[in-house]
């Protein structure tokens, strides 16, 4: 019998659209993402928001501004998301 390599799943990571709602850190975002989930009794769509703590090097976002988070390795307590892109401002 011969045997098969096994394929590797390579980790995709996971990426969020939200709004930058505080940047007085240094350093670090608050970006708060909303998503329009079903109710799972009712079925109704409905909205649910979550705040995530974003690492920005550069500083390049501002309050207001629609940005794009990618999940990334923890960077400390709470953060353990990275900016990757600034979509609007």
């Amino acid at each position: 019998m011969s045997e098969q390599p096994q394929e590797t799943a390579k980790h995709v990571r996971k990426t969020r659209v939200g709004v930058v709602t505080s940047n007085k850190m240094s350093k670090t975002l608050v970006v708060e993402h909303v998503a329009r989930v079903p109710h799972p009794t009712f079925n109704k769509i409905v909205k649910r928001s979550k705040k995530y703590y974003v690492h920005d090097e550069k500083g390049e976002a501002q309050i207001g501004d629609k940005v794009r988070i990618v999940e990334t390795r923890p960077m400390s307590k709470l953060k353990r998301w990275a900016l990757e892109k600034v979509l609007s401002h």
